[in-house]
């Protein structure tokens, strides 16, 4: 598969790109972090920052040796032309020696989003500090085949995942299959919904045993490529994703400032082809793949007080906020509303 096809698999583009951080201290990158104040998450903190939860990156691999990830990664597995068995440790540049030139930032900025280092003097800081992070590698920038994608969330469910975090999109029974599978377990599966401007949620995301996550910009506003949170049973929530242009006139027209999309991590020495060039292990994006594990995280902040899969996407349901509505309220474009941790943590057990 060529690379302009997975890319589009996937649902966030890593198009943009943000500068390192420099300096010691606390997290000196976090005041750009608008998506942490959004989804009020340093004030859920002193209930909960997902200690003793795994999430899993079912995704392309991550940065094992970042320094925002340091001591928040869990034994994770590759899938890309390993077979059924899988090989290597979910690294992005693991599997085929011969692809590697074509590892992908991807899930390294999934990754960031839920589990950055907080308090560590680098960078900035995960929704879900003191959870871990599960790396499984189910495709490159030349693959993603639909059975690794399925063995990923399979393996994951085995091997201790309570959550599970999907960002990509693909329609195939095997991964239908799958995602069941990994509920039936007891493991929150978490997707974006695509970045296509529909109103639908996009598979996986649009199967019921998952939580569908659409995308909001800096303003709180439904993202313009974003797709809506539309699904039969209606289990969708909405998170930042960044503010960027629909997936149909993206390099068309000029970029939206780069301040206005998400900053996570970044493969170290892979500078990419963003819109807004970066090093050093940090980047600007947007796009749905953000907004999911932002979700995700939280998740992981309710998985960590003891919660069920199911009471988890309940409480997330019932606490999400909706501007101009309030809580309790499903719409659209929000789904059951921005999800707010605070709220979220502080709800009845």
């Amino acid at each position: 598969m060529r690379l302009r096809r997975t890319v589009a698999a996937l649902a966030c583009l890593p198009w943009l790109a943000g500068a390192p951080a420099s300096g010691a201290g606390g997290d000196p990158m976090m005041p750009q972090q608008y998506s942490l104040t959004q989804l009020r998450a340093p004030s859920a903190w002193s209930v909960s920052q997902g200690k003793g939860v795994v999430v899993a990156v079912v995704d392309t691999g991550v940065d094992l040796g970042h320094p925002d990830l340091r001591g928040r990664l869990v034994k994770g597995i590759t899938f890309v032309e390993c077979g059924a068995r899988g090989c290597g440790n979910g690294d992005w540049r693991s599997g085929p020696a011969s692809r590697r030139y074509e590892a992908f930032g991807h899930g390294t900025s999934v990754a960031g989003v839920i589990v950055a280092g907080r308090g560590n003097g680098v960078g900035i800081a995960g929704v879900a500090p003191l959870a871990k992070v599960m790396p499984v590698k189910i495709g490159d920038g030349l693959r993603l085949d639909p059975e690794d994608v399925a063995r990923g969330i399979r393996w994951a469910a085995d091997h201790g995942a309570h959550v599970i975090n999907i960002s990509l999109a693909l329609a195939v029974e095997s991964v239908r299959s799958a995602v069941r599978y990994a509920a039936s377990r007891g493991v929150v599966v978490v997707a974006a919904a695509g970045n296509r401007t529909e109103p639908l949620c996009i598979e996986p995301a649009a199967l019921p045993e998952a939580l569908c996550v659409t995308a909001t910009e800096r303003n709180e506003l439904p993202a313009a490529y974003s797709s809506m949170g539309g699904k039969e049973n209606l289990r969708s929530v909405a998170a930042p994703g960044g503010q960027g242009l629909p997936s149909q006139v993206a390099g068309l027209v000029p970029a939206p400032d780069c301040a206005e999309r998400v900053l996570s991590l970044w493969p170290r020495g892979n500078t990419g082809n963003g819109r807004c060039p970066g090093e050093g292990g940090y980047r600007l994006l947007y796009g749905t793949s953000l907004s999911s594990p932002h979700v995700a995280a939280v998740a992981a902040l309710l998985r960590a007080q003891g919660r069920s899969a199911v009471a988890t996407v309940s409480v997330l349901t019932a606490t999400a906020r909706t501007p101009g509505v309030g809580t309790g309220a499903w719409t659209p474009s929000y789904g059951y509303g921005i999800v707010d941790a605070a709220a979220a943590v502080r709800a009845p057990r």
